[in-house]
């Protein structure tokens, strides 16, 4: 198989959308105000092609019915009107909107900050066991050093006084038990 057929998906806005929304970050869902989920609803919309190709066939639509007879014949003043009033609600919406995205960018930032600071104490931590481990285990090896060395010394002690009992079996003064001669 090639590698082309196993390409990642581009990220959507609905695949962004529901990343962030589901991040213990970020509040969503209940804890939103309504200016919050509207925000982030208008921002979903306003900031879509959808939105983009609805507003040009709506415009089609105003202009071919409207041209030379209709309730707004040609220059379309009550479109120019309409659409002036929709450019002014528009700013402040998005506005309001880009608001909304960055205190989500916050709530991310704020985060990956506590985040980073829990991971720099638990990475400290973890060096102290580290070098309290290197000692602990030092102490072992030296330990065991000393076992081994003790063993030694007392196997030569065993082989030592095995030794004087099976050569000298008649006691250290060469003659009977009980010093009779």
């Amino acid at each position: 198989m090639t590698s082309a057929t196993h390409r990642p998906k581009a990220p959507t806005i609905s695949r962004i959308h529901s990343h962030w929304s589901h991040h213990p970050g970020v509040r969503s869902g209940d804890q939103l105000t309504l200016g919050e989920r509207a925000a982030d609803a208008t921002r979903n919309g306003m900031g879509s092609w959808t939105f983009v190709f609805c507003a040009l066939v709506f415009l089609a639509l105003w202009m071919s019915l409207n041209g030379d007879h209709g309730f707004d014949k040609y220059p379309f003043i009550l479109l120019n009107l309409v659409l002036s009033c929709l450019a002014a609600m528009q700013g402040a919406i998005l506005l309001i909107a880009a608001k909304r995205a960055d205190q989500i960018s916050a709530e991310l930032a704020n985060h990956t900050f506590d985040n980073t600071q829990t991971a720099r104490d638990l990475l400290e931590q973890h060096k102290l066991l580290l070098e309290e481990n290197t000692a602990l285990t030092q102490q072992v090896r030296d330990l065991s050093e000393q076992t081994n060395t003790i063993a030694a010394q007392l196997e030569h002690l065993t082989g030592e006084l095995h030794r004087r009992i099976v050569e000298e079996p008649d006691g250290p003064a060469g003659g009977a038990p009980g010093g009779a001669p």
